[in-house]
C-alpha cells in the first residue's frame, strides 16, 4: 500500500480524509499531473544512444514536458523533443556563465538567454555548484550576487531564473549558517528556487515544509524518491542505490504536491539521479503519480 493520508470509514473502521486543497491538489485535472515533465538527466545515456527513440518513449509512458540539462549544447534532446510532442519550458544550463562570467557584461549568459527565447523557454535553472566555489558563506553570497544580476537579464528577456539545490547547501557553517540562508536572504525577487524534495531531505529538511516557507518563490519542483535506512542529515555522496521511483521511498508526495499548489509552483519534473533501468524507472513513478 503506498502511502498516503486517504482515510475512509469502512467496516466501522474510521481514516482520515483528504482535505479540501489536497483533494483540489491531487485531482485528475491538477497540472502538475496533466503536464508532468521529465528532467532529462535521468536517461543521459540512453539519449546518448538514441536521442528520438528514447524521448518518443518518454511521451509514450505518459509525460508531457522535458527539462534539458546542457544547454544549449543539447540539439539533438530539443529536436527529439519537439518530434514526440513534448513541450520544453525548462533548461538546466552551462553554470559557469553565471558563477564565473568571463566579463562584467556576462556576454555568455546573454548567447543562453537568446538561444532561450529562441526556443521559447521559461525557466532557465542554475543546476550545480562544484566544490571550490562554495567552500565559505561569502562565497554563497558572490554567487547569490551574480544569481541576482542575471536574473534581472532573464527577467528582461520575460524568462525567469532559478537556482537548483543538492544538500551541500544545507551543511553548516560559520556560526551554523548554511548556503541556502544566505540564498533565501540574499536572492533578489527576481532570483527563485527550484526546489530538489529529494536532496532537502537528505539534506535534514521537509521538502513541504520549506516550499511553504518559500511560497511564491518556487518556480519547480524536482519530484524523486530516498530509500529509508540512510543516516540523515548526508551532505556528500550517497549510494546510487539511495534514488528510488516515486512510492518506493520515505518521501510523501501528497504534502508536496499541495505545498506547491499554494505556494504558486510552475511545473513538476520527476527526476532519478541513477536507476539500473531508468526508462522502467520513469513508467513507475509516473504511474504512481496517475493512481494518487
Amino acid at each position: 500500500m503506498n502511502r498516503r493520508s486517504f482515510l475512509v470509514s469502512s467496516a466501522g473502521t474510521l481514516v482520515l480524509a483528504p482535505s479540501g486543497s489536497l483533494l483540489a491538489a491531487l485531482a485528475k485535472d491538477n497540472s502538475y499531473r496533466a503536464n508532468i515533465g521529465i528532467q532529462l538527466y535521468t536517461l543521459r545515456d540512453a539519449l546518448k544512444n538514441d536521442a528520438a527513440g528514447t524521448l518518443k518513449k518518454v511521451a509514450e509512458a505518459g509525460y508531457k514536458q522535458v527539462e534539458l540539462f546542457g544547454f544549449p549544447n543539447c540539439q539533438p534532446l530539443i529536436d527529439g523533443a519537439k518530434a514526440a510532442g513534448l513541450a520544453i519550458n525548462s533548461a538546466h544550463f552551462e553554470w559557469d556563465s553565471v558563477i564565473n562570467p568571463k566579463d562584467d557584461a556576462m556576454s555568455d549568459f546573454k548567447k543562453i538567454i537568446d538561444r532561450a527565447k529562441e526556443l521559447g523557454l521559461s525557466q532557465l535553472v542554475i543546476p550545480y555548484l562544484q566544490d571550490n566555489v562554495r567552500k565559505t558563506l561569502d562565497d554563497y553570497k558572490k554567487i547569490a550576487v551574480n544569481a541576482n544580476k542575471a536574473a534581472a537579464l532573464t527577467k528582461a528577456a520575460g524568462i525567469q531564473l532559478s537556482y537548483h539545490n543538492h544538500a551541500f547547501e544545507f551543511q553548516p557553517k560559520e556560526g551554523g549558517k548554511t548556503g541556502y540562508d544566505v540564498f533565501m536572504a540574499d536572492f533578489s525577487a527576481d532570483m527563485k528556487f527550484e526546489v530538489d524534495v529529494f536532496w532537502i531531505k537528505v539534506g535534514g529538511h521537509d521538502p513541504a515544509e520549506l516550499i511553504t516557507k518559500l511560497s511564491g518563490r518556487v518556480s519547480q519542483l524536482h519530484l524523486k524518491d530516498l530509500k529509508d535506512g540512510l543516516k540523515l542529515p548526508e551532505y556528500g555522496t550517497i549510494p546510487q542505490d539511495a534514488f528510488k521511483e516515486l512510492g518506493n521511498g520515505i518521501i510523501p508526495m501528497e504534502p508536496i504536491i499541495e505545498a506547491a499548489a499554494k505556494a504558486g509552483v510552475k511545473h513538476c519534473h520527476v527526476e532519478q539521479d541513477f536507476s539500473p533501468h531508468p526508462l522502467e524507472s520513469i513508467k513507475e513513478s509516473v504511474e504512481y503519480l496517475a493512481k494518487l
